[in-house]
């Protein structure tokens, strides 16, 4: 599992482990899945917040301007989305031969049951310049800095992680950190 704040990098370890032919799954694509109309949690969402639904679509900055401002509200969602993510992740990976990774933007329980359980892999970067990173993304800064302070802290994924990925350099240093990481990973498998 690859896993990170907003702006950590994660999806740029990703593009990486996918030029090494490493499948990645990532659980914000699944998240979004299940919030389409028919997803498995559309109706539920829908249901719990139908201000939120705009022309039969959930509109996603809809639901997260209320549940990025209230921790309650952030744990209701995860409660309606989480268990639905997990099966799809789950079902996702049972049909991937070969390496794969998962790139999660917050702790999700996948250890269990899945090909005997994962190496998680947290990629770290200094918050403000995780912030900078989503703002040039395009992201309201304001809005990025709600984000930040709803997800879980550098401290909780330092303790979830077995390895760290530092990423407050170049997209080159980067690459190269997760290269040799991987090169480690596969030379201590055979």
């Amino acid at each position: 599992m690859v896993g990170g704040g907003i702006g950590a990098g994660k999806g740029v370890v990703s593009r990486i482990l996918s030029a090494r032919d490493i499948a990645v799954i990532s659980a914000d694509d699944v998240g979004h899945a299940v919030l389409e109309p028919g997803g498995a949690a559309f109706a539920d969402v829908a249901s719990r917040w139908p201000s939120v639904v705009v022309d039969g679509l959930i509109d996603r900055s809809r639901l997260a301007a209320i549940v990025f401002t209230d921790s309650g509200e952030l744990e209701r969602l995860e409660a309606l989305t989480h268990a639905a993510i997990i099966e799809s992740i789950a079902e996702q990976v049972r049909g991937t031969v070969g390496p794969v990774a998962v790139e999660v933007p917050v702790l999700l329980p996948l250890d269990d049951g899945l090909r005997g359980g994962w190496r998680r892999v947290f990629v770290d970067a200094d918050e403000q310049l995780r912030i900078e990173r989503a703002v040039a993304r395009g992201g309201n800064e304001d809005d990025v800095r709600r984000r930040v302070a709803a997800q879980v802290d550098r401290e909780t994924w330092l303790d979830w992680a077995d390895d760290v990925i530092e990423n407050n350099g170049t997209v080159e240093e980067l690459e190269a950190r997760v290269n040799a990481f991987v090169d480690d990973l596969v030379a201590s498998t055979k």
